[in-house]
């Protein structure tokens, strides 16, 4: 809180100088008679002296009111104008069955993409982030937004055979990006790719998306999750419950290689949760944004929450001067 007209608080001033014109003058107005002493006793009782002293305490108050009223309280409410936009950017995460490979343990590929990917919203400030989905099939599982919160949510409930059908459409899952970035007019459109296969299905292959997202400026990083030579891939069978099989490598790390090489970005290798985890945070320093804003206050005038008791106070005067405390000449 401040008061836009602080000079006004000096006539606080006045208060004290006015209650010791009062003490003074009720001093003077008294006539002392020694030999009544019972008619003394009962003159300066405690409710003799309130009665001189209410209208006065209320005066006070009045005066009091009013002049933090004059000084013009205000509250103020601290704002943020952003100058400049951020990033746009499109987290694509696969879907697909095999990401269900227990090589980062204790979880499966998808579970620390997923959440890596979490840690990766939750340190961007001021950038719109959406998320696509895919596997045979691509969809947009949250369009591009600045509501963190709702984004993490969207992406907690991702997992693994969502599209209902299996396979790598690479292609497609680009393309689905595009979409929600092509009426884009941040500065910078990046593409945050993970899988762990290659193209085999979709009407649309790889390297003409990547094409297509350089001619609209989308900077493309790909990250190919998984460990070198296969890992054990769990399998439920409904009569000897889980085995593990080993699955081969089969990601296409030539073909992610190019997509970031056309689109200007760059292409990684996640072989742990740690490897993952880094990679965001090296992609995280790559594309920081110098954001300008511009900081304001916005001020609420509080002078009538002052001026309501001060009336109040003032009209009670009056009544009680003229009923409980009026003198009788």
């Amino acid at each position: 809180m401040r008061f836009a007209d602080p000079l006004y608080l000096l006539f606080l001033l006045i208060i004290p100088l006015l209650t010791f014109y009062y003490l003074k003058k009720f001093k003077k107005a008294s006539i002392k008679y020694p030999e009544l002493g019972p008619v003394k006793l009962s003159f300066s009782s405690q409710k003799t002296k309130l009665k001189e002293w209410l209208p006065v305490i209320l005066r006070m108050l009045v005066l009091f009111f009013m002049i933090l009223a004059l000084a013009r309280p205000q509250s103020g409410q601290k704002g943020e104008e952003i100058l400049t936009q951020g990033v746009d950017i499109m987290l694509c995460l696969d879907t697909s069955t095999s990401m269900r490979a227990e090589d980062f343990k204790p979880n499966n590929r998808f579970y620390v993409a997923k959440k890596s990917a979490e840690e990766f919203v939750k340190g961007r400030k001021h950038d719109r982030i959406g998320v696509v989905v895919f596997s045979a099939l691509a969809f947009t599982q949250c369009p591009l937004t600045l509501d963190y919160g709702a984004l993490i949510d969207f992406l907690d409930k991702t997992e693994i055979g969502m599209t209902q059908t299996d396979g790598t459409a690479i292609g497609s899952a680009i393309v689905t990006c595009l979409n929600r970035l092509k009426e884009s007019n941040a500065k910078s459109k990046i593409i945050i790719l993970i899988t762990d296969g290659r193209n085999n299905v979709g009407e649309i292959d790889p390297i003409t998306a990547a094409k297509t997202a350089s001619a609209l400026n989308v900077k493309i990083y790909t990250i190919g999750a998984g460990v070198p030579g296969g890992a054990l891939y769990p399998i439920d069978d409904p009569i000897f419950g889980r085995r593990y099989v080993k699955m081969q490598d089969d990601l296409d790390e030539a073909t992610l290689s190019e997509i970031a090489h056309i689109t200007e970005g760059a292409y990684f290798r996640a072989a742990s949760p740690e490897g993952l985890k880094d990679i965001f945070k090296q992609i995280d320093k790559m594309e920081k944004t110098e954001i300008k804003s511009k900081e304001f206050t916005e001020y609420t005038e509080l002078y009538l929450y002052l001026l309501f008791p001060a009336l109040l106070l003032f009209f009670a005067e009056i009544f009680l001067k003229n009923t409980v405390l009026r003198r009788i000449p």
